[in-house]
């Protein structure tokens, strides 16, 4: 009873937040002389008006679903991953090496590269819990320098040959084996072409890159989900987020504990960096990371109120602003980082649920006096 009174409060602080950083936003946007509603209209249009901006939203959601997951598991059991971007970027190092450089069957290809790039995200991950059971090093401070190692050591591997392409700042590509887009090599094929060229629908929607990722990352919030509430680890993880004097009393091995969430957690933002080689990119840069996925999936599981399932809309509404807040320069000549203040508000009023609660109380409160004063 006591759990669901706390769903539906983090339900309402949600739904209230967003309504209220779309409120702010529109303000703004009014102040320096755009219509709320034209700019709001672009971005939803520009999110979901046409096939193919409705999957270049999933593209963008996919890696966004992956890295709030990641930050959500840890939270959950008591540990803040603020080394997602890091642990994305080992992700895509691992997987462009693996899917460029290893000649492997179609099939096994992409999933050998995407289990890769899970456990170079994992073996990150794992050793910011190692740190923090082992010495005790806040797992915030290891994560961040982690994020800073993680990026210099992906620009260290391109200054070799062996993985820079000849006079590109960019990797070699993958091989067409490690591809994990929908239907890539059909698409490309006459029949393919000819088939698309006579259904306008299906054309617009494969056009982008769609791939496998989108599944992986729904598959992987039920999983994460279901850990958590349904297994014996997932209550042995949370049981020492909770409480680890209690949880060590209990039998629980607490220094184990630590590691293996942050390596799970680390896994999964290696799998969002891995995905988005080998599904979109299909190699890296020196500026690995640029896209910032790591760190907008902290703002993902803030917004999903750290939920693994939730994370799934709040992935496709922070993907959905985003994309389609980049069309408002150019149909509106407006700034398109209004929408960045947005998520920005979102977050900042979910960060003070408080807040909501006395406003829930305060209206609760009304609505009983109201029905009292209507009984006598």
């Amino acid at each position: 009873m006591e759990e669901n009174k706390k769903k539906n409060s983090y339900l309402f602080n949600t739904i209230l937040s967003v309504l209220l950083g779309l409120a702010v936003g529109g303000i703004l946007l009014a102040l320096i002389g755009v219509n709320p509603f034209s700019a709001f209209k672009v971005i939803i249009l520009g999110a979901v008006g046409k096939p193919k901006y409705i999957s270049w939203t999933l593209v963008q959601a996919t890696p966004l679903i992956l890295t709030g997951l990641s930050v959500a598991f840890a939270f959950n059991t008591g540990l803040f991953n603020i080394g997602a971007e890091g642990q994305y970027i080992v992700g895509s190092l691992v997987a462009v090496i693996v899917g460029a450089l290893v000649s492997l069957p179609p099939v096994i290809h992409p999933i050998f590269a995407l289990a890769c790039g899970a456990l170079a995200g994992a073996i990150w991950g794992g050793l910011v819990g190692l740190f923090k059971a082992k010495f005790g090093i806040n797992e915030v401070v290891s994560s961040i320098m982690f994020n800073w190692i993680a990026l210099y050591l992906s620009n260290l591997s391109l200054a070799y040959p062996f993985l820079r392409k000849p006079e590109s700042d960019n990797s070699y590509d993958i091989l067409e084996s490690a591809n994990i887009r929908i239907l890539g090599q059909w698409k490309l094929s006459d029949s393919g072409r000819a088939f698309l060229k006579s259904h306008d629908f299906l054309k617009g929607f494969m056009t982008p890159p769609l791939n496998w990722g989108i599944f992986l990352a729904i598959l992987f919030a039920i999983l994460s989900w279901y850990i958590l509430k349904k297994t014996t680890l997932g209550y042995e993880l949370k049981a020492v987020g909770f409480n680890k004097y209690a949880a060590e009393y209990g039998g629980i091995n607490i220094k184990k504990s630590i590691v293996t969430s942050m390596s799970i957690s680390g896994a999964l933002s290696g799998l969002a960096g891995a995905i988005m080689v080998l599904g979109v990119s299909g190699n890296i840069g020196l500026l690995a990371g640029q896209e910032g996925y790591g760190f907008n999936g902290i703002a993902v599981s803030l917004i999903a109120a750290n939920s693994p399932l939730a994370c799934i809309p709040a992935g496709l509404l922070f993907a959905g602003l985003t994309y389609g807040g980049g069309k408002l320069n150019s149909q509106l000549n407006t700034p398109s980082e209004i929408v960045n203040i947005i998520i920005g508000i979102i977050v900042f009023f979910i960060a003070m649920p408080k807040l909501f609660n006395l406003i829930r109380g305060r209206l609760k409160k009304k609505e009983g006096v109201k029905e009292v004063k209507e009984n006598e």
